[in-house]
């Protein structure tokens, strides 16, 4: 099984400017060691199951809440049995 998520997570409230805040989410995914691709809008992690993605994504809320009153959150998820590497195969798919 492949569950991919595509997901932002935005303090509310902190600046026209929050790379400091989605920093530290990112070094949350990045100690994960899932598989992830970073883009300009958002994040893409793929993990074996749903908990697996999901337990990052919580993580992530951990680390900013605790400077954040306010944090927007978007999470679009495609999960597919008998797949794995969905990351690479849907941009090879369509390059």
């Amino acid at each position: 099984m492949s569950v991919l998520v595509e997901f932002s997570i935005t303090p509310i409230g902190k600046g026209e400017s929050v790379s400091k805040y989605v920093k530290k989410a990112v070094q949350v995914v990045k100690k994960s060691r899932l598989n992830y691709y970073l883009c300009p809008m958002g994040t893409c992690i793929e993990g074996k199951n749903w908990d697996e993605v999901f337990d990052v994504i919580k993580k992530c809320y951990r680390a900013l809440e605790k400077d954040c009153n306010r944090l927007s959150i978007s999470i679009k998820v495609d999960s597919r049995k008998g797949r794995s590497g969905a990351i690479e195969h849907k941009i090879k798919s369509i390059t």
